[in-house]
């Protein structure tokens, strides 16, 4: 059975209206990205124990560490950033995630991406390495403006670093940003690396993001696809219907709900079981 995630800062900045939001919908896991207007590697301990209690209280799991990690330049200094990685494990642990989502570098407006290959490999290979030992996996999400933005660049990334703690996070909108039509284009050499599914939707004439299903994204020829190979797994709405940043984005509960319904509907449709 399909699980139901969400990135659901895009409700509200206050956590507890996030998880009374998601107990409406009935989603019981959360891919926790920002608390309080806070990002979660940045959340202090009181904070975190605070945050705990609510999800105990809503009896709402987490299903994935959203960080930043991995969105900052190629050309800026990774060691610091290196270190980042350790607060997102350990924001793991403390939440028992198995997940912790990351991304492979923004690349200066002009340059080639594959010029940078190499560097991006080395420090992909180093966020892996950190990995190692906690019971978590990394799911790079083919952010665009980032090296990994397309699928040849996405496989390679996992191919090449050869970690089984780093496998991929499919994001459609972002691939129909990129100009890429994500199942036609990249559903058979992803595959053997997805993981997990990030829930949003774009046009490719514009860009512009909608609710699942109502764009380029090939969200049904996606869906049935999974069913037919026995994907397991989250399924983690990501709506910016409202506003879009290079951190993320913002629907507000009306139009999170709309990315829900229409997502669902999907689900419904195909005859699906979701929770």
């Amino acid at each position: 059975m399909w699980t139901l995630s969400g990135f659901a800062d895009e409700i509200d900045d206050n956590f507890e209206k996030q998880c009374a939001v998601l107990n409406q919908l009935g989603i019981t896991n959360i891919e926790l990205r920002s608390a309080w207007g806070v990002n979660v590697l940045d959340l202090t301990a009181e904070q975190l124990r605070q945050a705990k209690a609510i999800l105990a209280d809503h009896k709402v799991s987490v299903s994935s560490i959203g960080s930043p990690i991995g969105k900052i330049f190629i050309t800026e200094d990774f060691e610091p950033h290196l270190a980042r990685q350790d607060i997102a494990l350990e924001r793991a642990e403390f939440f028992a995630a198995p997940y912790i989502r990351l991304f492979s570098f923004f690349i200066p407006e002009g340059d080639d991406p594959d010029s940078y290959r190499d560097e991006v490999i080395r420090r992909m290979a180093s966020l892996a390495a950190r990995a190692e030992g906690h019971d978590v996996i990394l799911l790079h999400e083919n952010e665009k403006e980032i090296f990994g933005d397309i699928p040849r660049r996405c496989v390679d990334i996992v191919e090449s670093v050869a970690s089984p703690q780093l496998r991929l996070t499919w994001d459609a909108a972002n691939f129909v940003q990129c100009g890429v039509r994500p199942f036609t284009e990249g559903y058979e050499s992803i595959r053997p690396h997805l993981e997990y599914m990030q829930i949003k939707d774009a046009l490719l004439a514009t860009g512009e993001v909608v609710t699942a299903g109502a764009g380029d994204g090939e969200t049904l020829e996606t869906i049935r696809a999974l069913r037919s190979d026995g994907f397991d797994g989250y399924f983690s709405l990501e709506p910016h219907l409202g506003m879009t940043h290079s951190l993320g984005g913002f629907s507000g509960e009306d139009l999170f709900t709309k990315a829900h319904s229409a997502f669902t509907e999907i689900f419904r449709a195909e005859g699906i079981d979701y929770r």
